[in-house]
């Protein structure tokens, strides 16, 4: 189910990914837009990957880190 749900996230980022870069693509040309989504796509892509890794750019930012952090603390003092 992790797996799936890790393909889903990562599917997900690439393709807001490549609706942001066609759309502002699409402002310059048509041959800029098709460009502008296969980068925006690479890029949604490559935040997803950074993001699904524990030890990632956005490690702090993810909701289920907080309660580690807080869990870890509380050792920590006890």
């Amino acid at each position: 189910m992790g797996r799936i749900r890790t393909a889903v996230s990562r599917a997900t980022y690439a393709a807001v990914g490549a609706a942001i870069g066609a759309a502002l693509g699409g402002l310059v040309s048509r041959n800029a837009a098709s460009s502008g989504g296969a980068l925006g796509a690479l890029a949604g892509a490559t935040i997803a990957e950074i993001r699904a890794d524990a030890d990632g750019v956005f490690a702090g930012l993810r909701p289920d880190s907080e309660s580690e952090s807080d869990s870890d603390d509380a050792a920590v003092d006890g």
